[in-house]
């Protein structure tokens, strides 16, 4: 009798799990195929160009270039998906998906809104519950995994420039792992653990980490960028040379690799936004309506989306020398110091 009733609770946990998995997996997909568009249109207003506007929808409504992406789609899916006789095929197709997955379950420790109770039942705006052992440890773990997704990528192609895109790519992003991992610790030092709603919960009774860690939000957001291999860091593609790591892909193959790469960015939003920003807390409203927790995250998730943007098409990109000087030189000395000082003012009981 007692698993009986017990079906029940465990069918609703499993339905509210799979929901919010389609949500948050529907959304994903959903802001980077939109911010395929975004990037063209923003690029055209930050240098005065128009921006793509001949693609229309059943060769009537221009949208203001919106078909575009539905144009796109459609040569992905029905261009030809030649596959070089050169690569190491087993790597060759694995890549992709190794460049794919981790940009999405990267989101699932982040609460994308505030937990709310329905019939004495708690739900969480989370996929992964929180109390979870790993916390905000997870997406940065999963963040490292991504860079095997480049080298296998480079790899498998057997293309010296494929492969010389590949690593320096990979010695970018584990050279400002170093200094993102104590940025981040020093914020799980102060809130006394990495649970994500605990460090929410913290910005609420004390205030934004942007205001008291300032330091250290300067060098995550800079590493969140050579992370996600974004210029000023685009050294994994190389979009100016012919050097970049998906040199031999095409076809879905490569609309898969692009699409991982604005999935690193939202996490990498989504992030910023949870560590330093107060996550979906609303200010001044400690017991806001869930629904506007919800729209108070998105729009400080789409506001760091367009800083990418932004960023991208107003700074040049870096020398390669210039990129490990400022990993090496640069922030991981600041980021050693933002941790010894917030330790410090911790044992003066500030």
């Amino acid at each position: 009798m007692e698993s009986v009733t017990h079906l029940p609770g465990l069918s609703a946990v499993m339905i509210w799990t799979l929901l919010k998995v389609l949500i948050v997996f529907s959304a994903v997909m959903g802001i980077a195929s939109l911010w395929t568009w975004v990037e063209r249109r923003g690029s055209a207003m930050l240098q005065d160009r128009i921006g793509p506007n001949r693609a229309l929808l059943f060769g009537r409504w221009q949208l203001l270039g919106l078909p575009q992406l539905v144009a796109d789609g459609i040569k992905f899916f029905f261009k030809e998906d030649q596959v070089p006789p050169h690569v190491t095929k087993s790597l060759y197709w694995l890549a992709p998906v190794l460049a794919f997955v981790p940009a999405l379950i990267g989101f699932a420790v982040i609460p994308f809104g505030r937990d709310f109770t329905y019939k004495g039942v708690p739900y969480h705006l989370s996929i992964l519950e929180p109390g979870n052992s790993m916390g905000m440890l997870f997406p940065l773990a999963i963040g490292a995994v991504a860079v095997y997704g480049i080298l296998v990528a480079a790899w498998s192609s057997n293309n010296k420039w494929a492969i010389l895109g590949g690593m320096r790519a990979s010695a970018q992003m584990v050279s400002y792992e170093i200094s993102l991992g104590l940025a981040v610790l020093a914020i799980f030092m102060k809130v006394g653990g990495y649970d994500p709603s605990e460090i929410i919960k913290d910005q609420m009774a004390s205030g934004w980490f942007i205001w008291r860690q300032p330091l250290g939000f300067l060098v995550f957001f800079t590493c969140m960028f050579a992370e996600s291999n974004r210029l000023p860091f685009d050294f994994a593609e190389g979009e100016a040379e012919i050097v970049g790591f998906h040199n031999e892909y095409g076809s879905m193959k490569f609309a898969l690799i692009a699409l991982s790469e604005y999935g690193h960015i939202i996490t990498a939003s989504a992030l910023i936004a949870t560590l330093y920003f107060g996550g979906w807390a609303v200010p001044f409203m400690p017991e806001a309506p869930v629904l506007l927790t919800i729209l108070f995250f998105l729009i400080k998730l789409l506001f760091f989306l367009w800083v990418f943007v932004w960023v991208r098409w107003t700074l040049p990109r870096f020398r390669y020398d210039q990129l490990m000087f400022l990993g090496w030189k640069v922030l991981l000395p600041i980021s050693m110091a933002n941790l010894i000082f917030n330790a410090w003012l911790m044992s003066r009981g500030h």
